[in-house]
């Protein structure tokens, strides 16, 4: 069996008891760490942390692990069961939609246990769940990079009334332009774009576009660290929710 376990938003302490469960009697346990993160980072601290509490040893798996070591994890869930853990709910990212339609394909048997995600908890900010559009993400611009693909989305859901959830982007262990090109990898410093970044961003894209999508002075709610209890130096993960027309 392949178990797809949410984690939640906060520390290790917000899986579910069946999820802790599942996790403390599965062969192998991957903790996916490309897509979002934990509370408490990703070092080895924080897998020592989880292993206390699983019981079992912790394998991180990045996006190099997921995105092309992927057979070894379905073909090891067909003989034994192995945990994939996800921040947040297993499907709060393409990445795991994907794997799930493998491994049937395969004939691996999927459980999916889910949990808190981005998704619900931006409710926090008093904003109605229902009242949300198309969600978007939004990636770091570079010198030869800047896609506008997301505007459009973000027009529209405005002109609907309603409001546009805004994942950012965080980078971990991306390689560089450069060792591409040599073919030895090196890595780029962890990066995690603030609110600020995004709306500078978003600005250049509306200046380019020019169809009043929004301006500098619509109203925006920023949020951090979403079911975090704890004090953090810096921000983790930040979304924030265009307000639409009609509020």
């Amino acid at each position: 069996m392949l178990y797809f376990v949410g984690l939640g938003l906060g520390d290790e302490q917000d899986i579910t008891l069946r999820g802790l469960q599942v996790v403390r009697t599965c062969r192998t346990v991957y903790l996916e760490a490309y897509t979002s993160l934990l509370c408490f980072g990703l070092g080895p601290s924080a897998i020592s942390t989880l292993e206390e509490l699983y019981g079992r040893p912790v394998v991180l798996a990045d996006r190099e692990t997921v995105e092309q070591g992927a057979d070894a994890i379905l073909e090891e869930a067909k003989s034994s069961d192995v945990a994939f853990l996800v921040v947040g709910d297993p499907f709060g990212a393409t990445t795991h939609s994907d794997l799930v339609v493998r491994a049937r394909n395969m004939g691996v048997k999927v459980q999916i246990i889910h949990n808190a995600s981005i998704m619900n908890a931006v409710g926090a900010c008093g904003l109605q769940l229902y009242r949300f559009g198309e969600a978007i993400s939004i990636p770091f611009f570079t010198e030869t990079w800047r896609p506008e693909s997301f505007y459009d989305k973000i027009k529209s859901n405005r002109l609907l009334g309603l409001h546009t959830l805004c994942l950012l982007d965080i980078r971990v262990k991306e390689p560089t332009l450069e060792s591409l090109c040599r073919g030895k990898k090196e890595y780029e410093p962890p990066k995690y774009m603030t609110v600020n970044t995004a709306l500078e961003q978003l600005l250049e894209v509306e200046e380019n576009q020019k169809c009043n999508a929004y301006n500098g002075n619509t109203i925006c709610v920023g949020l951090a660290r979403i079911g975090n209890l704890h004090p953090m130096e810096d921000e983790m993960l930040a979304i924030f929710s265009i307000q639409s027309h009609a509020e």
